[in-house]
């Protein structure tokens, strides 16, 4: 028998008892985003605790939008640093850590997607000196975890593991939806940038994998169809995209790519009609605010694990022998989605226009 079984929680009525809280994930904004049911979870079952988040800057951005969240620490972990970008300095560490330290933190759950190890999150909140820490782990801990889950030997959906990961520890929701707030102001905001009386789409063409990126040309033409059959299309990216969404929006539509704040994108997208995306932040910004959404699915994850959840939606991608494939880089110039017409992308906007058509609030 393991000396650790399977699925033990260290005495849960400690993390009952618990006043504040540090929840870790560390990777990516649609990362944060599809953890934020477990978040409500926790504070649905015991309102009293204070919820911090551990994020990367990127993922940290979505925190003006979850209700559940206290406060939010930001720190570029270098073991979620896809592009290697980032030079070595521990200075970084040392001073998360002891930020980590004055938070005087009851308990850490760390939470991973499954190809993840949580041991070096643990590690840090070990030497922070928090004393419950939670992960789910393959690999014996030692004394970096105080108590180990272990996932049903199923598929499940990032969400279900999220909240499967704190249920062992005691802690519920009635509701698993994805649902993210929008301040009222930049909801004003965002629907005084739309025309009246037209459909309104969001098209998102940027990607952090660029394995996960329909081609521009083919954006652009979809863009152009649209805007010519009707639809007021805005484009969104970050401000390392305005080329990107300059040549996908052409003479039609409008580029805001640069020019909002995370909040404002969520406006956009809470009053829109539909988001077109490629698996990528926005498409789980969309879930969250319920906005329906045509996500052009690279087979580089699967999409049972990572699709779009509890929303309207349509996923469009070829099937490839090599899907599952995680690249960050495609080597065979992204078969799987170079392949999709933009008649196909046309005809699927419009369809699911019509099929889950939306009351604006």
């Amino acid at each position: 028998m393991s000396p650790f079984p399977a699925g033990t929680a260290l005495a849960p009525e400690r993390w009952r008892q618990a006043r504040r809280l540090l929840l870790v994930r560390l990777d990516n904004l649609g990362d944060v985003i599809l953890m934020t049911p477990a978040f409500r979870a926790i504070k649905e079952t015991c309102p009293h605790i204070a919820l911090t988040l551990l994020a990367s800057p990127t993922g940290a951005a979505v925190a003006p939008l979850v209700p559940e969240l206290d406060d939010v620490i930001v720190y570029p972990a270098p073991w979620t640093d896809l592009t290697g970008d980032r030079p070595p300095d521990p200075s970084v560490e040392l001073a998360t850590l002891e930020r980590l330290r004055a938070g005087r933190f009851d308990g850490a759950i760390i939470f991973t997607s499954y190809h993840q190890s949580p041991l070096p999150a643990a590690l840090l909140a070990y030497l922070a000196g928090i004393p419950l820490r939670h992960a789910a782990s393959v690999d014996f801990p030692g004394r970096l975890l105080t108590s180990r889950h272990r996932h049903p030997d199923r598929r499940l959906h990032e969400v279900e593991r999220a909240l499967d990961l704190v249920g062992a520890l005691g802690f519920g929701t009635s509701d698993p939806a994805i649902r993210l707030r929008v301040p009222p102001a930049e909801r004003a905001w965002a629907e005084a940038r739309w025309p009246p009386g037209r459909p309104r789409i969001i098209v998102h063409p940027g990607c952090t994998a660029p394995a996960r990126a329909y081609p521009p040309a083919l954006y652009a033409q979809v863009v152009a169809r649209l805007t010519a059959q009707g639809a007021a299309v805005i484009v969104t990216g970050g401000p390392a995209e305005r080329a990107l969404a300059t040549q996908v929006a052409g003479p039609t539509a409008l580029s805001l790519a640069g020019q909002t704040t995370l909040p404002q994108l969520a406006g956009l997208i809470a009053t829109a009609d539909l988001v077109l995306t490629n698996n990528t932040g926005p498409m789980h910004l969309a879930a969250g605010l319920q906005t329906p959404v045509v996500a052009l699915f690279a087979q580089t994850n699967d999409p049972a694990q990572w699709g779009p959840w509890r929303v309207p939606h349509r996923l469009l991608y070829r099937p490839v022998d090599c899907a599952l494939c995680r690249f960050f880089r495609c080597p065979y110039d992204n078969a799987c989605l170079a392949a999709v017409s933009l008649e196909t992308v046309v005809a699927t906007v419009w369809d699911l226009l019509k099929t889950a058509r939306r009351e604006r609030p």
